[in-house]
C-alpha cells in the first residue's frame, strides 16, 4: 500500500493504525534566516532518521506561543539563538513516520526567525548537519511542494515587524 493510502486507510489492529493517528497534529517550525554579505540564506538542518534536508520544527509546548515554540525548535535541533516573528509566513503538510507501518498527517506552521547567534554546543549537536542555503537552493532540497514555495519565495520581515 502506498504511503498517503496508509495514513488514509481506515483504522486495523493489523496495520498498527488508531483513529487518532489519523488526525491531523499541529507543529511548529522555524524559518532560520541572515543576511550574509548582502545576500538572503536560509539554514537547513538534516533529519535525524533519514539526513534530509528539513527546518527545524517540533510539537506544541504547554506555556509557549507558537513562536516560542519554533524557537525552542531551532534551539535544541540547530543551536540557534535569535528573534522568531510573532506571525507565521505560512504552512505546510507532511506525514510524520511514527513506525515502520505508521503515519500521522501533520500541518506545520512555520515562523521566520533571524538568526543573531548560531551555538557550537546545544543538545542535538552530533545528530543532526546544518548548512546555509540561498532560498532558491534551500527549496531543491525539500521534498514538501509547499515549503519549497514558502522557502522560494521566502522576504524577511521588516525589522521591527
Amino acid at each position: 500500500m502506498a504511503f498517503v493510502e496508509r495514513i488514509m486507510a481506515p483504522p486495523g489492529p493489523s496495520e498498527g493504525i488508531t483513529p487518532s493517528t489519523l488526525v491531523e497534529r499541529v507543529q511548529y517550525a522555524a524559518l532560520c534566516y541572515r543576511a550574509q554579505r548582502g545576500k538572503l540564506q536560509i539554514l537547513m538542518i538534516t533529519s535525524r532518521d533519514t539526513g534530509r534536508w528539513i527546518i527545524p520544527k517540533g510539537w506544541p509546548m504547554d506555556g509557549r506561543s507558537p513562536a516560542e515554540c519554533a524557537a525552542q525548535e531551532a534551539w535544541e535541533e540547530a543551536g540557534v539563538q535569535g528573534h522568531a516573528a510573532e506571525e507565521p509566513e505560512g504552512a505546510y503538510s507532511y506525514a510524520k513516520a511514527l513506525g515502520p507501518r505508521t503515519a500521522v498527517p501533520c500541518m506545520v506552521e512555520v515562523y521566520p526567525l533571524r538568526v543573531e547567534r548560531l551555538a557550537g554546543q546545544f543538545p542535538e549537536k552530533g545528530q543532526r548537519r546544518r548548512k546555509w542555503f540561498s532560498p532558491q537552493k534551500a527549496a531543491l532540497k525539500v521534498a514538501e511542494p509547499d515549503l519549497a514555495h514558502l522557502l522560494a519565495s521566502f522576504v524577511p520581515p521588516a525589522a521591527g515587524a
